[in-house]
């Protein structure tokens, strides 16, 4: 006898973007990578039950028509950017592509959860199609490429590692969350939680009229980007901060205009100003920032700056290279030991080996 089950609908219901509490910075870095997609995604590092992955949701559903993809842990490289039928092409001589995550991403969300246990290279490809929009997929001397435009969120526990430094700086904006400590706004976002937990259709009503209002931002944004150019007085002031962070390349520089002429098209203003770009430095150089950054400005070119005074000091033999070169590394050699005087013994004779028996 069989017995035929009837499976629920899954709720696609979504909390509302303008319904999150307690994450003004979040929600505006997400709000510039929607307007800018180029400017290579956000990064996202905070504790468990921070509101990560509920953001990255809640940005999709304000987008019109944007689907949310997400990019598991063990997907292989050609899941994530796709593959050509080498096949078709010998047989009819016609590329056939068979896409990957990407482009099913295109014009939305591409979610990557725990980023940070990704292996290397999946994260150098992906970021190297966020930050460009193009996807090429090369099989067998046969290429072809395609559209991938879509904004990248990435989320992090800090505790389960790290990201290594060029995968970090690859990421346009960062955000790093902390668990609130005010009991206040922890109440406000209990309560707006179970509130969407008891009626979801309620609060996204709710939120109707704001999130109708955003997606309508977003949109006359994204068609006044064009528009907006940077004065010499901006250009000059990301330079500024970018030296005063100490961060490596001129990254920095081009994440922090882009974003600042996000902000300024996001409140309908007509030329990026100073503030704008103040206001969106530190989602650019937090993420970036070395220990050679300094407060007041660069230092000048002929004078070195000492060592840390925290660092493990090399011994001769150890920094002789280092010291040649001119260059200053900031952890030291760790586990670099002075040598040590050694005796040796003359090494007794123990005769010849017997011969081979025949």
């Amino acid at each position: 006898m069989t017995t035929t089950i009837s499976l629920a609908p899954v709720p696609s219901t979504v909390f509302p973007f303008t319904a999150l509490v307690g994450h003004d910075t979040l929600q505006l870095a997400l709000l510039l990578a929607a307007i800018d997609p180029g400017l290579g995604g956000v990064l996202i590092s905070g504790p468990r039950g921070t509101a990560k992955s509920t953001s990255a949701r809640a940005l999709a559903a304000l987008l019109p028509d944007a689907p949310f993809v997400t990019l598991p842990l063990a997907a292989s490289p050609e899941q994530l950017v796709g593959t050509l039928s080498i096949e078709d092409v010998l047989r009819d001589g016609q590329v056939r592509l068979a896409p990957g995550l990407v482009a099913r991403a295109h014009g939305g969300v591409l979610y990557v959860d725990e980023v940070n246990l990704l292996p290397d290279a999946l994260v150098d490809s992906l970021l190297d199609v966020a930050a460009s929009g193009v996807n090429t997929v090369a099989r067998d001397g046969v290429s072809h490429q395609h559209a991938a435009r879509f904004v990248l969120v990435g989320t992090m526990n800090p505790e389960e590692g790290e990201l290594r430094p060029q995968l970090l700086d690859r990421f346009g904006l960062s955000v790093a969350l902390a668990n609130p400590t005010d009991p206040a706004v922890r109440q406000a976002i209990v309560r707006a939680r179970l509130a969407f937990d008891l009626d979801p259709q309620a609060v996204v009503a709710q939120h109707a009229a704001a999130q109708a209002g955003l997606a309508l931002s977003i949109t006359r944004a994204r068609a006044a980007l064009a528009g907006l150019a940077w004065t010499d007085e901006v250009v000059q002031h990301a330079a500024q901060r970018a030296l005063e962070a100490g961060v490596d390349g001129i990254r920095a520089d081009l994440v922090m205009l882009r974003a600042a002429r996000a902000l300024a098209a996001l409140e309908q203003r007509g030329s990026v100003r100073v503030q704008d770009l103040d206001a969106v430095a530190e989602l650019a150089l937090a993420h970036r920032r070395t220990e050679n950054a300094v407060a007041a400005g660069p230092a000048p070119a002929s004078a070195a700056a000492p060592p840390p005074s925290s660092a493990p000091r090399l011994s001769p033999a150890a920094g002789q290279g280092a010291a040649a070169s001119g260059q200053n590394t900031a952890e030291g050699d760790w586990g670099a030991l002075p040598p040590e005087p050694q005796s040796m013994a003359r090494v007794r004779s123990t005769g010849a080996w017997p011969p081979k028996k025949a």
